[in-house]
């Protein structure tokens, strides 16, 4: 049993359609071995986010067949699905190279429901015609993720050229005034750009979520 400080949501997938994410960086290794055991008893996909490479050495001495994605600081077990093509692409943006963790979170869930993704770094504002430059290959998608720190102007510029739903993730990144991706939360939350979608910060995995429910629909 995973003990009564677990209580995972095994039916998830049937329900909504998603696999249930296992947020590691509070969790000792443990507790998240516990949780690891009973998804492979019952066949499923494990995903843990936000584990840091001394605990992923841990794990994986427990649960060799477990993969530690050092970008995207998450923990994988299971064989991911094949890609659907008729759902269509995701394409996973981010303003600079610094956003690129949050980024690859946010590609690996969609990548463990067969989702296709495409991620394309650095297109923030501070050079804007990098993002001219990919509009085209943007357009590819069905829907975009845009991970950006600083002022988070990425999502709301992106908005206004392209029709595709957007889904900004504001990003831990910036000097003081940026307090911790907070200016870019408000700025995206006070964007002039009507129907952008907005997480929280730092919550690529919860990007990719709202993004796949687009997808299924």
């Amino acid at each position: 049993m995973i003990g009564q400080e677990s209580r995972f949501d095994f039916d998830r997938r049937r329900r909504i359609g998603m696999v249930e994410a296992i947020w590691g960086e509070n969790k000792t290794s443990q507790q998240i071995a516990g949780i690891l055991r009973e998804l492979e008893k019952c066949n499923e996909i494990g995903l843990v986010t936000r584990v840091l490479p001394d605990k992923a050495k841990e794990l994986i001495t427990s649960f060799p067949c477990a993969e530690f994605h050092n970008k995207s600081r998450c923990l994988t077990i299971g064989t991911p699905p094949d890609p659907i093509p008729e759902l269509g692409k995701v394409c996973v943006l981010s303003g600079g190279t610094s956003d690129i963790t949050v980024a690859s979170e946010a590609e690996l869930a969609l990548r463990l429901h067969g989702i296709q993704t495409e991620v394309i770094v650095d297109l923030g504002v501070a050079g804007l015609h990098r993002l001219f430059q990919n509009l085209e290959r943007i357009k590819t998608a069905k829907v975009v993720i845009a991970c950006a720190g600083m002022e988070g102007a990425l999502p709301t510029v992106l908005s206004g050229l392209i029709p595709q739903p957007v889904i900004g993730v504001p990003v831990s990144i910036g000097y003081g005034v940026s307090l911790g991706g907070r200016t870019a939360l408000e700025g995206m939350l006070g964007s002039c750009a009507p129907g952008l979608v907005v997480v929280n910060i730092d919550n690529g995995y919860g990007a990719a979520m709202a993004a796949l429910r687009i997808m299924q629909q």
